[in-house]
């Protein structure tokens, strides 16, 4: 069951999702200062950091190198981001999903708008009070022309959809023959942001619930609706996304490699935002890789990953550094032999969107290395 956070009076479980109580802030809780600063510039030779290789400014690694890479300061779109002429176009199908028709995500809302209080008895944590809310999530589905209907096709999973940039790039990238023919599915989170949110239960929660969801919920309804037939085979689906979203990605991974071995990681939230705590992972997605990536086997997981020289700093405790934590992710998934391109870009903020204009082609070239269909 999940864990209440410290120092608050609980009222009863929101209806429909057990194990979630409902937090009231109590009437002296002091306010949280405004302690989101604006993000410093960070030195990829900074001490502690991972070594990594620096290349001219415009140039960005090839799609069969692992390890750490430095990019920037300027970031030009890649060719593969734009439409082109003579290049087949999947088509693209969207449809809606209502909270009222999940087993698993009935919805929730954090109260009252605005920051949250933080917790006297612990900075790292915040004092939150939700309530049960609806919501709708839109499903957007890219079908490429190649695919041949009936046949079974590999895909990727993507968060915060519907994200049409991705499926320029495919388009592009399948034409060429330097990814596999796939299916892509971008799903829209459940709304709101952070701790108490409907998107970051479902992003930030260290536990295989997300990708149950996205299993059972989703691509059943993806299969019936777009006419096509999804791989079962884990090597042939990815999962993507940005911040938390791009937690929510290696969660679906690490929980469920059953389903899931290929990760692609935009400013990942590897910091302190899991609501409610859970004793077995007290600090959240920090937890990757303070303990969890450095003390298990290693699994079979493909990553490439990104952070920016100012991405995300919240100054209230040591938990809430995105550079840090993904570079902490780096040198993790480095010791345990995984294979993963780090790519760390200056000139650049959180989920940016050069960045990804620049990347998002050898990101998927990447990640798609050494595929075979069963």
């Amino acid at each position: 069951m999940a864990q209440p956070l410290r120092g608050l009076v609980l009222l009863p479980l929101i209806a429909g999702l057990p194990g979630l109580a409902l937090a009231q802030t109590p009437s002296a809780a002091p306010q949280a200062p405004r302690v989101r600063v604006e993000a410093p510039t960070r030195d990829p030779n900074t001490a502690g950091y991972v070594k990594a290789k620096e290349l001219p400014d415009g140039e960005i690694p090839t799609p069969k190198q692992d390890g750490d890479f430095v990019i920037g300061p300027t970031h030009h779109p890649a060719p593969e981001m734009s439409a082109r002429e003579g290049v087949p176009q999947g088509r693209i199908l969207e449809f809606t999903m209502e909270s009222t028709d999940s087993r698993l995500y009935p919805g929730i809302a954090r109260e009252p708008a605005g920051q949250p209080p933080i917790d006297p008895a612990d900075p790292s944590k915040l004092i939150i009070n939700s309530h049960s809310a609806p919501y709708t999530r839109k499903v957007a589905v890219y079908i490429p022309k190649q695919y041949a209907e009936g046949t079974v096709a590999p895909f990727i999973v993507g968060a915060d959809g519907p994200d049409r940039t991705l499926f320029v790039a495919l388009d592009n990238l399948i034409a060429a023959k330097r990814v596999p023919v796939m299916i892509a599915i971008s799903i829209g989170n459940g709304s709101g942001d952070a701790q108490g949110s409907e998107r970051g239960l479902e992003y930030d929660t260290m536990s295989g619930k997300y990708a149950e969801f996205v299993e059972t919920e989703v691509l059943p309804l993806v299969e019936k609706k777009a006419g096509v037939k999804l791989t079962r085979d884990p090597d042939g689906r990815a999962t993507m996304g940005c911040s938390s979203g791009a937690a929510a990605a290696f969660t679906m991974a690490w929980y469920r490699p059953d389903l899931y071995h290929r990760v692609l990681s935009y400013s990942g939230t590897y910091v302190y935002q899991q609501w409610p705590d859970s004793a077995e992972t007290p600090h959240g997605a920090w937890d990757y890789h303070e303990t969890i990536i450095p003390n298990s086997p290693r699994k079979p997981i493909r990553v490439w990953m990104h952070v920016s020289d100012r991405d995300i700093f919240i100054a209230r405790d040591r938990y809430h550094d995105w550079v840090v934590a993904n570079e902490r992710m780096a040198k993790a998934l480095a010791a345990k032999g995984y294979r993963y391109q780090f790519v760390f870009a200056r000139n650049a903020g959180h989920c940016d969107r050069a960045v990804k204009a620049q990347t998002l082609p050898l990101a998927l070239e990447y990640v798609w290395q050494g595929y075979r269909a069963k």
